[in-house]
């Protein structure tokens, strides 16, 4: 099991351009992320949440304020190889097979060759029979189930999703959101999840963060005590019924003023 470590935001802010062209996208937000749950951010398109998880990525700098990840810094956990990503584009190099690229997510993270672990992860997310096939003869969903195994592979701290089943359809969307997030739980990863959809927050998450449109700050923080695994009867249960109601109604007093007025 890894470690789970907390995220402790404090005064961040991130803006884009020079003066007199500036965009503000993240506004001061203090924030603390517990350990070992995973925590959704859904709110407005281009409201700065794919910003915020980049900066908690460490992929961009915040114009003010600090990040740690269990009190390091996301350069140095990043340099350690603790952390991973898993973008809504699968990004899996062409020239590998299934089993190359998820054994390159170990490899980068600098952890020990495992062929049998490799196989597990690789069963785990229903590839096998797969493990020789290049990213091209695969479907969307099965690209994005490589994507998620090879960020798994390296055993990351902190895991990190950005809309990583926009890409793929309804039914394989509804069967990935089923299937993966065991995987995740097991390894203790402290996880966030970048999500247009409500329900996609509310079953996969411990906690939705509602932000406001762009600059992003922390409009709503809404707890989800549904128990695990989220199956065919909580997905049923008024109380998740409820809690999509709540994370909805949020967003709508939060909604960039041209979408109110469409309405």
């Amino acid at each position: 099991m890894t470690a789970r470590p907390d995220i402790r935001l404090t005064g961040v802010s991130k803006s884009f351009g020079a003066a007199g062209r500036r965009v503000d996208a993240v506004d001061t937000v203090d924030l603390t992320l517990a350990g070992g749950q995973m925590t959704a951010l859904v709110g407005p398109s281009g409201c700065g949440k794919s910003t915020l998880l980049r900066l908690i990525a460490g992929l961009d700098r915040p114009s003010t304020g600090t990040i740690l990840i269990g009190g390091e810094s996301p350069d140095d956990l990043r340099r350690r190889a603790g952390l991973a990503v898993a973008f809504q584009d699968a990004a899996l190099l062409p020239w590998r097979t299934v089993e190359g690229n998820i054994a390159l997510g170990r490899a980068l993270a600098r952890r020990p060759r495992d062929p049998d672990g490799i196989r597990d992860l690789i069963a785990r997310v229903g590839l096998s029979g797969f493990e020789r096939r290049r990213p091209a003869e695969l479907s969307g969903g099965m690209r994005q189930r490589a994507a998620i195994a090879r960020a798994l592979a390296g055993e990351p701290e902190l895991l990190l999703l950005d809309e990583p089943f926009a890409a793929v359809d309804a039914l394989t969307r509804d069967r990935l959101n089923a299937e993966l997030p065991p995987l995740w739980e097991a390894r203790g990863a402290t996880s966030v999840l970048v999500t247009h959809s409500v329900a996609e927050a509310v079953r996969l998450s411990d906690r939705v963060l509602v932000l406001t449109p762009r600059p992003a700050s922390v409009a709503a923080d809404i707890a989800i005590p549904l128990p695990h695994p989220r199956d065919a009867k909580v997905l049923a249960s008024d109380a998740y019924r409820d809690l999509c109601a709540q994370v909805t109604e949020a967003l709508r007093d939060h909604q960039f003023p041209e979408n109110l007025a469409a309405q």
